[in-house]
């Protein structure tokens, strides 16, 4: 896909249909900094906005992804370009899921150190009491911070797949945080099945026959 001509449909889009990119945020729930990105080409909207999105600019689907308005006259063109920007936004999020499970890592690093080095100061380095819990007490803070990023990004990216039935999921923050885990397995109720299992944590959707 080609971000830069989707980001200049959406301007010529919104304009014509007399919206300011404040407006067009404020109707989405997003911010005016998140259109104006789309309008750049420096990001793509979230799927989960697409419809409503489209919906406001007065295109389908299609045409968004396409950059374009798109004729229906030919069927089978149409049919493949729909195909093709399905999939290309399927690889797209995918792509962006596996970058933010890097990040996890990263963040859980970087707060797991901090910690670890507030820990060491103040136990190895001559303090007075009131700073050497202090250091502690901060250490602690950074890597709660720290955890609990790691986690909302944890959530977010990807699926968790059900060892009972197989399917995929998103669950909430609170399921995934208070869930017993083994790294990136964790024990969760399956909305689906309604069963217990541990399940792991997968980049792609379930695959519908």
């Amino acid at each position: 896909m080609d971000q830069i001509k989707i980001g200049k449909f959406i301007a010529q889009k919104r304009k014509e249909q007399g919206l300011t990119q404040a407006k067009l945020a404020e109707a989405l729930g997003i911010t005016d900094r998140a259109v104006s990105k789309w309008e750049t080409g420096r990001s793509l909207p979230d799927a989960s906005l697409m419809l409503d999105l489209c919906a406001l600019l007065g295109v389908t689907v299609n045409d968004l992804l396409c950059g374009e308005v798109v004729s229906m006259e030919n069927k089978e063109n149409y049919n493949e370009k729909t195909e093709k920007n399905l999939l290309e936004l399927v690889r797209a999020k995918e792509d962006s899921d596996r970058r933010l499970l890097t990040m996890e890592i990263v963040i859980g690093l970087i707060g797991s150190l901090f910690l670890l080095t507030m820990v060491a100061v103040a136990s190895y380095v001559d303090l007075v009491p009131w700073l050497r819990i202090t250091l502690i007490v901060f250490g602690f803070a950074v890597f709660a911070v720290a955890a609990a990023f790691a986690i909302r990004i944890e959530q977010k990216a990807g699926y968790y797949r059900c060892k009972v039935c197989g399917c995929t999921h998103v669950p909430s923050y609170s399921a995934v945080l208070w869930a017993a885990h083994f790294g990136r397995t964790r024990y969760m109720k399956c909305p689906h099945c309604g069963k217990f299992s541990w399940q792991k944590k997968v980049i792609e959707e379930e695959k519908k026959d």
